[in-house]
């Protein structure tokens, strides 16, 4: 086996990767359709903004309650199954979009269908995948595979509102649906459950290392039962309640504040339409680079510090939003857009190493439950927000709520203890050289 793992090029460690990240991608253009089919699908059958908008949130609830489900089940039938399922189910629900006829059947087509398929790729996906896959590189390719969801939003976005113009709605749909089909022989055909299924090691690793706890016997009990266990056990600790609340305050802050209410804010002080949805395109475009710089720090920083920056800075940025607002575009509100993207979802890399150090095996499990915090923080937020415009008339006391509520994350996170293994009791040579010199030294 050494001989074979020497000669190989690329570690399937590699291909797993590519073949999720696509799937990743497929399932951030399900989510990213809906926001730019509600005007047609307003115009066509009369339907208001309210009653699409509830397709969206059950959408969105789903998509984050979904993932520590989906851990679970991925645990008992093995990950190319699941993301099959999810790969199969998202596209139903999106191409029998085009026969329905009634607002109850938008609900359960792109609500429940397309939330609980994409939710089934949502970020446990990731943390199964490098929990069992990597050992090195674990934080780059954690980053890699979540800016997945970004370049998924920016590829199809602009490709769905262009069909939509050209062949109207129901081509997006099915172009979307198209999309997905695609990537199912890929997933069927590079995507492995676990190295061992291949006769490998993850990368990074070697056959006795005790940093691979993920490589353990499916689970076979229930994969509900498996779920709830895992928030039973995780419940009981304190680290599972910072992370959490952490990641409550990041849904918050980005997907339930800034990205359903930032266009509306910079509106309400003149600045057109197009000008502030081009600027949320451009936070997109630095949440790639930014995710993927969160992972490779990861490798090398202590993720409590990069979660005390990166929540510490977000709140200060909020704070120094509302100023910023007017009818032109300047310089400081360009500083802030790049700044809010390279921070957007740079959290991830380190929760989830965070997860994976303190609840071992059961680290994906745990992460959909931390994630659908995510969620319902965004949720919460998204809500009120904009409650609070209604209230006051204007956004500011938002900003500075959500500002506050940062600097709290950051304190939670950095008071998180770290959870180091102990060392082995006896270290054991692993390359030639060193097994040489102990046979040398008797």
């Amino acid at each position: 086996m050494t001989a074979s793992l020497t000669t190989r090029r690329i570690h399937p460690a590699w291909w797993v990767a590519a073949v999720t990240f696509l799937a990743l991608v497929g399932a951030a253009a399900f989510r990213a359709v809906p926001g730019v089919l509600i005007d047609p699908l307003r115009d066509e059958f009369g339907w208001s903004v309210s009653t699409i908008s509830a397709a969206v949130a059950v959408n969105m609830a789903l998509y984050g309650l979904t993932a520590p489900f989906a851990a679970a089940l991925m645990e008992r039938f093995g990950i190319r199954r699941v993301v099959v399922g999810a790969l199969l189910l998202t596209a139903l629900g999106s191409g029998l979009t085009v026969f329905m006829t009634a607002s109850w059947q938008l609900v359960l087509l792109w609500g429940f269908a397309v939330g609980l398929g994409t939710g089934s790729m949502a970020l446990s996906l990731v943390a199964t995948v490098t929990g069992r896959w990597f050992v090195a590189r674990r934080g780059l390719v954690s980053g890699v595979l979540t800016a997945g969801g970004a370049t998924g939003q920016l590829v199809f976005l602009p490709l769905v509102a262009w069909a939509d113009q050209n062949w109207g709605w129901r081509s997006a749909s099915l172009g979307t649906t198209a999309a997905a089909l695609a990537v199912v022989p890929l997933v069927a055909w590079l995507l492995r459950d676990r190295p061992r299924d291949l006769g490998v090691t993850p990368y990074g690793g070697t056959a006795d290392d005790d940093r691979i706890p993920e490589d353990t016997e499916p689970v076979r009990a229930g994969a509900a039962r498996t779920a709830l266990r895992g928030l039973s056990e995780a419940a009981r600790r304190r680290p599972f309640w910072l992370l959490a609340g952490g990641f409550f305050i990041c849904g918050l802050s980005t997907n339930g504040l800034v990205q359903p209410h930032f266009i509306p804010a910079a509106h309400d002080h003149g600045m057109p339409v197009t000008t502030a949805a081009g600027l949320l395109a451009v936070v997109g475009v630095f949440d790639i680079a930014g995710t993927v710089l969160s992972g490779w720090l990861t490798d090398r920083v202590d993720p409590r510090v990069l979660l005390l920056a990166y929540y510490g800075l977000r709140g200060f940025s909020l704070f120094l939003l509302p100023p910023l607002f007017g009818p032109d575009l300047h310089i400081s509100m360009v500083a802030f857009i790049v700044f809010y993207g390279l921070d957007w979802v740079a959290t991830v890399p380190p929760t989830l190493a965070l997860c994976r150090e303190h609840f071992g095996a059961r680290a994906p499990v745990v992460f959909g439950w931390v994630f659908a915090a995510h969620q319902l923080g965004a949720a919460f937020a998204a809500f009120g927000g904009g409650v609070i415009r209604d209230v006051t008339g204007s956004y500011d006391l938002a900003w500075y709520l959500a500002g506050g509520l940062c600097v709290a994350a950051a304190a939670m996170s950095v008071s998180i203890r770290r959870d180091r293994p102990r060392p082995p009791a006896t270290t054991l040579p692993t390359d030639r050289v060193s097994a040489a010199a102990d046979q040398a030294h008797g």
